[in-house]
Formats: structure tokens, C-alpha cells, sequence
């Protein structure tokens, strides 16, 4: 089999002065692997997989990550991995000064997405 299996990621980064944009690095039906980048203020807004996993390993910059419905979030920065397991919710703002990188991997592709309102927001 000759599909391709190293991507090197500064490729895929899209920096954006409207929503960040979701990249993606490469999909088959077991994972979605995606880039992100996001500019100091700007967020990925609190959502569920309700079928899947979402794992982050975060690159660069800082951020806050959504928890819950109830607005609890954590510090997370570079060199933190952070794991979304089936239904959880999550999301991030940045709220450094620098951007906020990390690779996503969706496990399945096909988890889905559902977007929810955190009370606090």
C-alpha cells in the first residue's frame, strides 16, 4: 500500500481574521486528522462529537478550554494534550498574545459534530 503517511504540518495552517478555519491534514473512515490555528480572541465554539473522540496536542500559544455546558474551563498551552471523549464538550479560546496551534484527531472520521450553548458564555 503507497498512501502517504508523514505530513508535515506547518503546511496546513490557515490563520484567518474570521473564524478559524478547519484544515484537513488527512481523513479515512478510522480518524480525521486536522490543523488549527487560531488568533489571539478568536475560538472554536463549545460542541460535542456524539460519536466520537477528539484529541488534541497543542503546538503553540494558550488557551481556554470549554469543559462543560456550565462555562467551566482549563488552561491549556503548548505541549498539553487534551482528550474529548464521546459527547463531552469542548471548545478553546485564545487567550494569549501569540497564535494558538494544535492538531486535532477526530476518531471516527464520521463522529459527528453538534454545537451547544454554554450557560456562562
Amino acid at each position: 500500500m503507497n498512501i502517504p503517511r508523514i505530513f508535515p504540518s506547518s503546511q496546513f495552517f490557515q490563520p484567518t481574521d474570521g473564524e478559524p478555519i478547519r484544515s484537513v491534514i488527512t481523513e479515512s473512515t478510522h480518524a480525521a486528522i486536522v490543523a488549527w490555528y487560531i488568533k489571539p480572541g478568536q475560538e472554536i465554539p463549545a460542541h460535542i462529537h456524539p460519536q466520537g473522540q477528539d484529541t488534541w496536542t497543542i503546538l503553540t500559544g494558550q488557551g481556554e478550554y470549554y469543559l462543560d455546558m456550565a462555562g467551566t474551563v482549563k488552561l491549556i498551552s503548548a505541549g498539553d494534550v487534551v482528550v474529548a471523549p464521546k459527547g463531552c464538550v469542548h471548545g478553546v479560546r485564545n487567550i494569549g498574545d501569540e497564535p494558538l496551534t494544535f492538531i486535532s484527531v477526530v476518531a471516527p472520521a464520521d463522529a459527528g459534530y453538534e454545537p451547544v450553548l454554554r450557560e456562562n458564555a
